[in-house]
């Protein structure tokens, strides 16, 4: 058994206004309802609903659809909203309860919705140095995030999109970041909060996790609100909120749709065709200008997919128009496909499948292929096709193999050669008998009715043989009420059609198998669940009948499929689905015994139902659906869809019939009109009987046809009466022989035979029985009407006119002494003038001949000497006799129904004035136009083995040789013209013959069917009560009486609101037919009892201007059951809009079953002058149920305040019961500020760390900004998510008096504007029961001690904290908010004071200002977006209505505090201290005052002893505290259930997005009475202001750093350097120096980094204030996490630097340094125990260095290769932080610039080799080369030596080896001497 308790719900004030509302619950197509709760914004139900199933039927995807439904609403879909409630927790868990609270409904009616998404921050995103953005895309509107740095970006950005399209088409859209929208709005709340979205590359999904992306998903219909986001508890960085990618499924597929062919799509008319082939000689002959493709859509990416639908779209795209879509259909892929999950056992599953088969496509009716389709959005398959459209051959498949890319092949020639044995064709015949057409309006053209299916039977298609598918034309008929209907009696129309398909009946058998099991099973199962009690001896009965026919049905096989070659692969996967499943239910049933419980029995009844329906289902049925046409005048007004296997007949055996095959059916017929406003009205109500079937079993037709079946040929001789001879003379264009529109020529001998058919007997004149009957036909009263003319010269007698006699047009008419009464008629009275018109007192009207006909144009009253002419009206009423012969009788005699008597000639002709006009019978002096109508009677040759009506192919009449020789010397023109008429139209001159079901004798007489009845009319009432029984005449109707007893015919029921156009108020299902008398029975009468209401008529509000004018003196008018009361009138409504007189009271005699009480009407009427009394405003009160009381129980006033005795002083205050009786003392005017001290030294201090946002964010929980506010002991706030008055406990703070709103009627077009709201009435009622008998004395009245009403001033003050989600305005995404205040004529704000750039602004303002209550008891808050040059745009706003806040017994006007505080944050701020308001409450409760100790220790309060120490448990924190007894007394106030001190949440809201919430504004009101004096010190909630701070970071060293470059010698080595900046300050980058050539991966830098930042010490956030762009006007604030972002790279001077890794550190959590190299690695930085998952954090211990102040050590620096973080280095830096003082006080310059002081850093001191090589040669030959390879350089410097001394010793060797072997030298002479003195040669 499975029990769905439904408690209550929630209907916000947006959507409806006191809703009467029910729960429907359907769970396995069974429904179950609640009562109805009337006039309820907050319904409880507390009603259980019970199914009986079987736990172990039930499995995970078991769901229940759960509807809230508007009970008294006049549309047709009536839906607040529905929900799937999933099922798989009562599996897991059985015999639990699982509860849900807060569900939010999905709205699939109202068309605006929000779609928001708010991008919070990144993770492990994979890359190095990426500069990542995110991308949205909310269903085609793309959005961008700001560009940010690294690896874990912050980017806090909101996207707001708004849709106006049906939420059934906006939830199959998605979020790119993948997220279906209806996905999110199932969600709770319709909200995704802080959900890790997994990220994945799209073009390789096998490559893995890329990274998470924190959002924050919200979808908003109209009346839905967002959650608070503060209130979300829990780890938001758990597992849980992880929402995996639906792209990247578990198991991927390949899904290949095969398109192989379509046929029957619509073609261009073919005289259109010629015209633009005579623009184009490039059109082709055989060319129909439609150029057909297919594109086919598909979302889903899983399997199974979320997206079940393959959307198959037929295109046509020319070179004369843009691309139109020809048609739509789709291929489910749930109902093609089984998982196995609905049935036990060994059922497996198999993957989707399809065809091949056909798919028909649905639309615009086809005749509207030439022109603008006007019905061109059925085509796209968003409404449903009214029209056949074609076919598209298709094939599906899925195979478990993956294609990475979308493929488009043709199809081999082998598989469409294998299709061909899918193609053969079998002829069927379908045939329709029409029995009756009623409910029809008021058409005066000609009404036909058309049966086609396909193409076949279509009159305006010209592609397929005409056929007999049109039924005669008729002229409806008034039925005597407001319908018409048409006169068919005993000859009941035919059509039959002829078509050709596939081979689908084994199809249709099996489904119709499981189709008649199934319904067989569940009326068993109804008649089984009809017993009421459990032990009643049918229950045995009923189940083994139950158990009998379905063993029976389950045992019985189903049709075959060996023999059926076209059987594809879902044939016979479904075929054996539904063999095994039948196979358990035979068994399962077999061993059920009877003896069960009832319950038990139910429980396996159900689910037995429940595996038959999924499996009866059939998609490859290719035929397609019967449509029934109604055509006036040519045009298709309405259609029936049927479908085709319901009325298919097998051989095979009677459960494989259709259920409706030969049966004859009601159906509603659907107006094909694209208003929504006439889609509940019908425009036809049909009796028919269909078939369809092999035209081999068109004989078993005959056997369930009634009547007599009589085919005819017909034809309508006209004539024209020429100089008063009738004749055909004249005639042109009409024919002499034509069909019944007179334009197709249908000569008698032109008629050919059908093949097969022959003549029987000759031409006949057949009397027109439709139109025998005239306009006086059901009508019971006529007014007959005659003019009398009379003419004269100028200044002549009057004299008689040459026509005495005419009509209202001036035709002649016989003198009203000639008109004789017809039988079974009689006169009422006699002839007399008509005087009550523009006519002088003897009845004539005047006016002037004019030429050529010489009658006036205009008619005048009164007598001039130019009249000419002049006439006055008789009238004579005539009346049907009562005693005259029955109608039906009278009718029939008439009409010869069953006489074969000849007719004269002459009284068979029809007349009209006109051809075209409405002919009848009598003929008259202006007729010129007549017609009789000719049958030729048509016999089959040889009776065959099939029905012979389907052998009525073709036409059996052409136009005449004279129309075709016309027609050939138009196309003889040598200029084309633009066609005027179609082929279709040219289709209409093909003549087909009419069929007829004849019936001898009616068999039944009921009181229904084609007649209607109207009860009499109540004028000036929303609650009718007729007190009266129809009763109808007996009406013919033909059929068989058991057929007519399983079928019978509808009873509906519509409600009307008079109006010179009737229209439907709303139509209800039709009830059980009883017989009555006149007046209701008093057995159904409800018992009725004398009840006092005594009403509280307080007064009347906020009344809007009526025609222009103010309404100034109002009164009320109050009446319930046919008793009234009205109130005195408001002399001055300005000054006081209060009743001079408040208490009522009405006695009426209500009935004692409160669902029949009659409502109570409101009437609000000005009273103006010279009598003018408008409604300005009313209201219903449907439900009377809560102000229903026992008069005994209390003899002081449930639940309003006490009256005291007080002193009467001008200007009172019209609440002065509030202040004098409820809230403040009538004595003490006295002000208590006492608690004004002065405070100690120790609070500066204190306020330092503490202040009133403290307070604020310890109430919403988040502590880290609240500081150590809750460790002094301080108190919290009450956060109220939502308004006040809707907060449940405080009963909408209307406790003294509700308001009700006053509307202005009725509204012409609700699509375009809301009800008017002219006003609102404060009031209250209490309902009472009377005693009967005057001795016994009536009970005490109920409202007996009232406060004066008269106003009084009030200082409101109004805090405003701040708003969040508001509605993007600016072109940016942001808004730039300012709030704005109106309270009566005062307009309170700062345009100038607006916050730039921001939806989630913190306003942090008190508005302090007075008003005048009541007259200004509305305060509006209003936000605004501040706007440069356009004027400033509302963002939303709110009401607030400050009077119920002051009536209210809960203390509304200043909410009571945790604790009572004369000094420090919680000041007490009301103007009385706690005891005298303790004192006030207990008088208003009638309970004896409180007893409080002197000491406040001690309290006796409600006869309970109360101690302090019981609420005050630990000592106090703080030395704020006031006297104990006050403390006490507030211990006691807060207990009596008064509003706390709180924030409330409210929704902003404008006129454009009406129930749509723009955003969300927190904020409190204190309204304080000026009588009572000053009111306690107001609360600062000025935002906090950032402190500026100063960051130093010195870079000492790196050590360990990739080396990323290769030198000369193929050594590693970088030059390094640091870059850092402040996450959210990348502009103010910084780096070090660089330290080159660096080959052991070690830099030395000794370099100082100082950004200056703003901070915010108690939320640990920076606030960042900078421009987006250049060009903006206003900085943005934005509030980031303090993130330091250190990275290393490698300098490169002829390309770009090398990334070598990066260090982010948050400043409020950094990890703790390591002190030596060695120990830094990867493990200091982890957030958690595994590198994939940023969710498992084992939370190290980390630092602050807002507490620390200074740091110093090594930190590794990270980079990502393969997914994995490795370390690229290590860095040494210590980080200093001071505050904007400290840093003046101890200044720092950036690197090693001055001041170079604290510390003072030295040069670091670098390897020699550290230098850029081309800024110093030398050095880089010492360095480089030298200190390298010297070595080297010597040893080969000594060996080039050794090679050159080598080298010259070779060279020198021959010559001096040469000379020593010669010796020339050795013979030479001698030289001579010289002395030194002469310097001469000696002499030898």
């Amino acid at each position: 058994m499975l029990r769905l308790v439904i408690v209550s719900a929630h209907v916000p004030p947006e959507i409806s206004q006191y809703p009467d509302t029910c729960v429907t619950a359907t769970f396995r197509d069974v429904t179950r309802s609640t009562r109805v709760v009337q006039q309820d914004q907050d319904p409880v139900w507390n009603e259980t609903l019970v199914w009986y199933v079987d736990v172990n039927t039930l499995d995970s995807s078991s769901f229940a659809v759960v509807q809230l439904q508007d009970w008294g609403s006049e549309e047709e879909d009536s839906s607040f909203g529905s929900i799937s409630v999933p099922l798989a927790g009562a599996v897991s868990r059985p015999n639990s309860i699982i509860t849900m609270k807060k569900i939010a409904l999905r709205d699939r009616n109202h068309k605006a919705t929000s779609v928001r998404v708010l991008i919070i921050e990144a993770r492990q995103l994979q890359g190095n140095n990426i500069r990542p953005v995110v991308k949205v895309v909310i269903a085609n509107h793309t959005f961008r995030t700001r560009i940010k740095f690294g690896n874990t970006p912050f980017y806090n950005e909101t996207f707001v999109q708004n849709f106006q399209e049906m939420p059934s088409q906006l939830f199959d859209e998605f979020i790119i970041i993948q997220i279906e929208i209806g996905h999110v709005y199932d969600a709770p709340g319709h909200v995704m909060y802080s959900k890790w979205l997994t990220l994945y590359d799209p073009a390789n999904l096998n490559a893995g996790l890329k990274g998470y992306v924190k959002v924050n998903l919200c979808v908003l219909g109209a009346g839905d609100r967002a959650p608070d986001a503060d209130k979300i508890k829990g780890d938001q960085d758990g597992e849980d909120n992880v929402l995996k990618s639906a792209a990247v499924p578990s198991r991927m597929v390949t899904i290949q749709l095969s398109i192989y062919q379509a046929e029957d799509l619509p073609q261009m008319d073919r005289n259109n065709v010629k015209y633009f082939r005579a623009k184009d000689a490039a059109i082709s002959d055989e060319s129909d200008l439609v150029d057909p493709s297919v594109e086919v859509t598909f979302a889903g990416k899983t399997m199974p997919s979320v997206c079940d639908l393959i959307k198959l779209t037929i295109l046509d795209g020319d070179e004369y128009s843009d691309t139109s879509i020809l048609g739509t259909t789709f291929l489910s892929l749930s109902q093609n496909s089984f998982t196995g999950s609905e049935a036990h056992g060994n059922v497996s599953g198999f993957l989707p499948c399809f065809g091949p088969s056909f798919l028909p496509i649905y639309g615009s009716p086809r005749e509207n292929m030439n022109v603008e389709d006007p019905y061109e959005e059925l085509n796209s398959g968003t409404e449903e096709g009214v029209a056949y459209r074609g076919r598209i051959l298709v094939e599906l498949y899925t195979s478990m193999k993956v294609i990475p890319n979308n493929v488009i092949e043709d199809i081999p020639q082998e598989t469409v050669n294998k299709i061909e044995r899918f193609m053969s064709r079998h002829r069927y015949g379908l045939c329709a008998v029409f029995y009756s057409a009623t409910m029809i309006d008021d058409i005066k053209e000609l009404i036909q009715f058309e049966v086609s299916i396909g193409n076949y039977g279509n009159k305006f298609d010209g592609t397929c043989k005409p056929f007999a598918s049109t039924t005669q034309y008729g002229q409806a008929v008034f039925d005597g009420n407001c319908y018409y209907y048409l006169p068919w009696y005993d000859t009941k129309p035919m059509v039959a059609v002829t078509s050709f398909w596939e081979d689908v009946c084994y199809r249709i058998k099996c489904l119709n198998a499981m189709q008649f099991m199934y319904n067989r099973l569940k009326r068993n199962l109804d008649d089984l669940k009809a017993i009421l009690s459990p032990k009643d001896p049918k229950v045995e009965v009923v189940w083994k009948k139950l158990q009998m026919e379905l063993l029976e049905d389950s045992k019985k096989p189903l049709p075959d499929l060996e023999n059926q070659a076209t059987a594809t692969f879902l044939d016979r996967q479904r075929w054996k689905l539904r063999i095994r499943l039948l196979q358990q239910i035979s068994k399962a049933v077999e061993r059920t015994n009877s003896r069960n419980p009832r319950k038990k029995l139910i429980v396996k009844a159900e689910n037995w139902l429940h595996k038959l329906a999924s499996v009866t289902v059939e998609t490859q049925i290719s035929m397609p659906d019967v449509i029934i046409w109604m055509l006036c005048n040519e045009r298709r007004v309405a259609y029936a869809r049927v479908k085709s296997h319901t009325i298919m007949f097998s051989k095979h055996a009677h459960r494989t019939n259709g259920v409706l095959c030969g049966k004859t059916q009601t159906i509603f017929m659907k107006s094909i009109l694209p208003d929504k406003e006439e889609e509940s009205e019908i425009p036809s109500l049909l009796r028919v009987r269909l078939w369809l079937g092999r035209l081999a079993d068109s004989p078993e037709f005959m056997k369930c046809c009634e009547g007599r079946i009589l085919v005819f040929a017909e034809t309508y001789e006209n004539q024209k009466k020429t100089h008063g001879i009738w004749g055909t003379r004249g005639l042109n264009p009409h024919p002499s022989f034509s069909d019944i529109t007179g334009d197709v020529r249908l000569a008698k001998d032109k008629f050919q035979q059908p093949r097969g058919w022959k003549w029987d007997g000759d031409w006949t004149i057949e009397p027109q029985r439709r139109l025998l009957l005239d306009i006086e036909t059901n009508h019971s009263e006529v007014l007959e009407e005659v003019y009398e003319n009379q003419t004269r010269l100028p200044e002549r007698e009057w004299r008689p006119a040459p026509i005495p006699y005419t009509d209202v047009s001036g035709s002649p008419a016989s003198p009203k002494e000639e008109i004789v009464c017809p039988p079974g008629w009689h006169f009422e009275e006699d002839w007399k003038v008509e005087v009550n018109r523009a006519v002088d007192d003897a009845g004539w009207e005047y006016g002037v001949g004019i030429p050529p006909k010489h009658t006036p144009g205009a008619w005048h009253a009164a007598e001039k000497v130019y009249h000419t002419h002049r006439r006055r009206r008789w009238l004579r009423k005539r009346c049907r006799d009562p005693q005259s012969e029955k109608r039906e009788e009278k009718m029939a005699s008439f009409l010869r129904l069953h006489s074969n008597a000849k007719f004269k000639e002459e009284d068979c002709w029809e007349y009209a004035p006109l051809y075209g006009w409405k002919f009848h019978l009598q003929q008259t002096s202006k007729d010129v136009f007549r017609r009789r109508c000719w049958h030729r009677k048509l016999t089959p040759v040889v009776a065959g083995r099939g029905a012979p009506i389907f052998l009525l192919e073709g036409s059996l009449g052409v136009e005449s040789p004279e129309t075709t020789k016309n027609m050939n010397e138009e196309k003889k023109e040598g200029e084309a013209k633009e066609p005027e008429r179609t082929s279709s139209q040219n289709l209409l001159k093909m003549n087909t013959p009419l069929l007829f079901c004849v019936f001898r004798h009616p068999f039944a007489y009921v009181s229904f069917l084609h007649m209607s009845q109207q009860t009499r009319r109540l004028s000036g009432t929303l609650h009718p009560c007729w007190d009266q029984t129809l009763i109808f005449e007996k009406i013919l109707i033909y059929g068989d009486p058991e057929t007519i007893e399983q079928d019978p015919p509808l009873v509906g029921v519509e409600m009307f609101d008079f109006d010179p156009v009737d229209d439907a108020m709303g139509k209800h299902p039709p009830p059980a037919w009883k017989d009555g008398v006149f007046t209701i029975p008093k057995i159904i009468r409800p018992v009725l009892k004398l009840m006092a209401i005594e009403i509280l008529a307080w007064g009347l509000r906020s009344l809007k201007t009526f025609n222009l004018l103010a309404v100034t003196f109002p009164s009320l008018t109050i009446q319930c059951g046919g008793e009234f009361i009205e109130t005195p009138i408001i002399t001055d409504i300005y000054e006081n809009p209060n009743f001079p007189i408040n208490i009522f009271l009405m006695q009426v005699y209500l009935p004692i079953d409160e669902d029949y009480a009659p409502p109570i009407e409101l009437k609000v009427i000005d009273h103006r002058e010279f009598g003018y009394q408008p409604v300005v405003g009313q209201a219903t009160i449907r439900t009377l149920h809560q102000y229903f009381c026992d008069p005994w129980e209390e003899r002081k006033p449930h639940r309003l305040p006490f009256r005291g005795a007080q002193a009467a002083i001008h200007g009172s205050f019209f609440f002065h019961f509030v202040i004098n009786n409820y809230l403040r003392p009538s004595k003490i005017i006295s002000k208590f500020w006492f608690w004004k001290k002065d405070k100690k030294e120790d609070e500066a201090n204190e306020e330092e760390q503490v202040d009133w946002w403290s307070k604020y964010y310890a109430t919403v929980g988040d502590l880290s900004k609240s500081g150590t506010y809750l460790d002094k002991g301080f108190d919290t706030m009450k956060m109220y998510n939502c308004e006040l008055e809707e907060v449940v406990e405080f009963h909408g703070l209307q406790d003294f008096c509700k308001t009700f709103r006053l509307y202005r009627g009725m509204v012409k077009d609700e699509s375009l504007e809301d009800p008017m709201v002219g006003g609102e009435f404060k009031g209250l009622f209490r309902i009472y029961p009377l005693p009967e008998d005057p001795n016994i004395p009536p009970p005490p009245r109920q409202f007996k001690e009232l406060p004066e009403s008269f106003p009084q001033e009030c200082l409101v003050r109004l805090y405003i904290v701040r708003a969040s989600d508001l509605q993007p305005k600016d072109r940016n995404g942001l808004c730039d908010p300012y709030i704005w205040i109106k309270v009566g004529k005062k307009r309170v704000g700062e345009r100038e004071a607006y916050i730039p750039n921001t939806l989630d602004p913190v306003f942090g303002k008190m508005f302090e200002f007075t008003c005048s209550i009541p007259q200004d008891k509305d305060l509006i808050i209003s936000l605004y977006d501040f706007d440069l040059l356009s004027p400033d745009e509302l963002i939303g706003d709110t009401t607030i209505d400050l009077e119920n806040r002051v009536l209210s017994r809960f203390g509304a006007n200043c909410g009571l505090p945790q604790s009572y505080c004369v000094s420090g944050p919680n000041q007490w701020r009301d103007q009385l201290p706690p005891c005298k308001l303790l004192e006030h409450f207990a008088q208003i409760k009638n309970i004896s005052l409180p007893e409080i100790s002197e000491d406040g220790t001690k309290a006796t309060f409600m006869e309970r002893t109360f101690l302090l120490s019981d609420f005050e448990t630990k000592k106090p924190l703080h030395t704020h505290l006031g006297p104990p007894k006050e403390r006490m007394a507030l211990h006691l106030l807060r207990l009596c259930g008064l509003v706390p001190e709180h924030i409330e949440t409210r929704t902003l809201y404008t006129s454009v997005q009406p129930g749509i919430g723009q955003g969300k504004v927190q904020l409190w009101v204190d309204v304080f009475p000026e009588s009572l004096g000053e009111p306690g010190p107001a609360f600062d909630i000025t935002p906090r202001k950032p402190k500026p701070f100063e960051l130093r970071c010195i870079i000492w060293n790196t050590k360990d750093v990739d080396l990323e470059d290769t030198n000369i010698f193929g050594e590693r080595m970088s030059d390094i350097y640091v870059k850092g900046w402040l996450d959210g300050l990348e502009e103010d980058k910084q780096k070090t120096d660089v330290h080159y050539r660096s080959m052991a991966g070690e830099g030395n830098f000794n370099w100082r980094f100082v950004f200056t930042m703003d901070y915010l010490p108690m939320e640990q956030v920076c606030v960042l204030t900078k421009k987006q762009h250049f060009w903006s006007l206003d900085e943005t604030m934005q509030k980031v996490p303090p993130k330091l972002i250190i990275q290393i790279w490698d300098n490169d001077k002829f390309s770009a630097d090398d990334f070598l890794g990066v260090l982010e550190l948050n400043l409020t959590s950094i990890p703790r340094p390591a002190k030596r190299p060695r120990d830094c690695t990867v493990k200091m930085l982890q957030e958690g125990g595994q590198d994939s998952n940023p969710f498992h954090r084992k939370k190290p211990k980390r630092i602050s260095l807002f507490a620390q102040k200074n740091l110093r050590g090594w930190w590794p620096c990270i980079v990502c290769e393969e997914d994995k973080r490795r370390v690229s280095g290590k860095v040494e830096m210590s980080l200093e932080l001071l505050t904007g003082k400290e840093a003046e006080e101890r200044p720092a310059g950036k690197g090693r610039e001055e001041p170079n002081m604290n510390p003072v850093l030295k040069p670091p001191e670098r390897p020699a080799t550290s230098f850029l090589w081309f800024t110093a040669p030398m050095k880089s030959i010492k360095y480089i080369i030298w200190q390298k390879s010297k070595w080297k350089i010597l040893i080969c410097f000594c060996f080039l030596l050794l090679f050159l001394l080598f080298a010259t010793f070779i060279y020198s060797a021959p010559g001096y080896l040469a000379m020593k072997l010669i010796n020339p030298m050795k013979g030479s002479i001698k030289m001579p001497a010289f002395s030194k003195k002469e310097k001469k040669p000696l002499s030898t």
